[in-house]
């Protein structure tokens, strides 16, 4: 049976990985490849260093947290934020750190899964909005694909067809030649 301690300490390991792994900087370097051929294990990684990080820090405010974090992201994915996220996960990963020394899983397990919920709908909105784009894409293409095509089938023009004749080399190689109507 664990002691009340190390399920504290299993809980907030789960609460890092939630934060870390609904964080949209990290993902995008994640799934772009900043960190290298290992940018998944660098954020796999970079949970235990976290809680490896809150167990050897007593007391730690945000802006430790932060600081921390930004060199992480820095040294690992050669990565710098200024959107203002890092303030917010820091709080985050402060707030559950202190929810689990208190006692307090349950508030921090609702979070969690709230997380969670987030990060899948981000994904399902990802996956429609990439379906989208390359639906787009595929309807620009098409007029562009239908507007090269020509048919061989003879062009009437008024009174008089232009065929193409036989004995033309550009009707051999399979071009269709169309003239101009003499008058």
């Amino acid at each position: 049976m664990a002691t009340p301690r190390e399920e504290a300490r299993g809980l907030f390991s789960r609460g890092i990985e939630a934060v870390l792994g609904s964080w949209p900087v990290l993902q995008i370097a994640v799934d772009n490849g900043f960190g290298g051929a290992y940018s998944q294990e660098k954020s796999e990684w970079m949970v235990g260093a976290v809680e490896q990080y809150f167990q050897n820090n007593a007391d730690l405010e945000p802006e430790e947290v932060e600081d921390f974090l930004a060199e992480l992201m820095n040294n690992e994915f050669d990565t710098m934020i200024e959107d203002g996220s890092l303030a917010q996960v820091s709080q985050q990963l402060c707030l559950f750190f202190s929810q689990c020394q208190q006692g307090e899983g349950a508030a921090v397990c609702e979070a969690i899964v709230q997380l969670a919920q987030k990060k899948q709908e981000a994904r399902t909105a990802a996956a429609r909005s990439q379906a989208a784009e390359e639906s787009s894409s595929e309807e620009e293409q098409e007029p562009k694909e239908e507007a090269m095509e020509c048919s061989t089938a003879p062009i009437m023009n008024g009174p008089q067809s232009s065929l193409p004749s036989c004995s033309d080399p550009d009707a051999e190689a399979g071009w269709t030649l169309v003239r101009k109507k003499k008058k």
